[in-house]
């Protein structure tokens, strides 16, 4: 299709949408009760739809269960949450530049929990992000990192980074037999197991008129419709291709954070943010193994005594 690209693209300005929400819902709706609300909305909606189809996979859906609770609990429910209550004290554009690291991440566990060849790209990239980590940290200044610490809010987005790039590896990596849309309501109703009792013991009140728009927002699109969007993508691009769409996802959030929120642009954010951009696109695109020259030399040693 020649505008597939459509498919990846709109998935990214959701998720920036999304981060709007994030702060629009500081003060009227606790990061317990959006987490909780937004995957009831979910529910809501999917079910209709998916419901025969999970009856059709239960025996699937049984024998799979633990490792789609683990899913759900990485992907929907620790991802989100974290990234909630970092909307606490950070800004959209803060909190976009910071989910850009997720990419990256989920090379670099590839490489450590999959055995995934190191490339060039993992390598370079990595040093570049970290290094423009440092200045995004300490608000241009690296040394505050050894001073004053780091911030509680950045502390809960590079977990929030962590814990989706895990989800990322584990969903590539366990082979459940089942297809994405069963997939995916099968973790929204488990992700439900955990939230529900968590709202009930941190917050407990149902939300009121004012954070109506927000829950919808967070459970419509977000939930229910951004998943199906990325999953297109990467039928017709392939999964490669669609990653590199979520380099998109902080300069989104930024233009929506300027334009709605009226957050301004400092110089660490354009140099911090932007080196750690591109390391993370670096690993993207050097897909290049990295090759020990001695192993290399062993091996041709041995081929020449053959």
């Amino acid at each position: 299709m020649p505008l597939a690209f459509l498919f990846p693209f709109s998935c990214m300005a959701i998720w920036a949408g999304n981060s709007i929400v994030s702060k629009l819902a500081v003060g009227v709706l606790s990061p317990a009760a959006l987490a909780w609300s937004r995957w009831v909305v979910a529910a809501i909606i999917l079910t209709p739809f998916l419901a025969h189809r999970a009856w059709r996979d239960r025996a699937k859906l049984r024998a799979g269960f633990y490792k789609l609770a683990m899913l759900a609990l990485l992907g929907m429910v620790l991802n989100q949450s974290f990234g909630y209550y970092a909307a606490q004290t950070l800004g959209a554009t803060e909190i976009g530049l910071m989910m850009g690291l997720t990419p990256l991440m989920t090379v670099l566990l590839s490489i450590w929990l999959l055995r995934e060849r190191p490339t060039w790209g993992a390598l370079l990239g990595g040093v570049i992000s970290i290094f423009g980590l440092t200045i995004l940290l300490g608000q241009g200044d690296p040394s505050r990192l050894f001073t004053q610490g780091i911030h509680i809010g950045y502390v809960y987005m590079l977990l929030s980074a962590a814990t989706y790039a895990l989800y990322s590896v584990l969903l590539k990596h366990w082979d459940l037999g089942l297809d994405n849309w069963s997939m995916l309501y099968g973790q929204v109703l488990c992700s439900l197991l955990f939230l529900t009792p968590f709202y009930l013991l941190v917050d407990g009140q149902w939300p009121d008129g004012r954070a109506l728009w927000l829950i919808l927002y967070a459970g419509i699109p977000t939930s229910a419709l951004s998943p199906w969007l990325w999953m297109q993508g990467i039928a017709l691009l392939g999964a490669s291709r669609t990653a590199i769409f979520m380099n998109l996802l902080p300069v989104m959030t930024a233009a929506l954070a300027i334009s709605w929120l009226g957050e301004r642009l400092t110089s660490y954010h354009l140099i911090g943010g932007g080196m750690t951009l591109l390391g993370v696109l670096l690993a993207q695109l050097l897909v290049k193994p990295v090759v020990v020259r001695r192993r290399a030399r062993l091996a041709m040693a041995g081929c020449q005594e053959d």
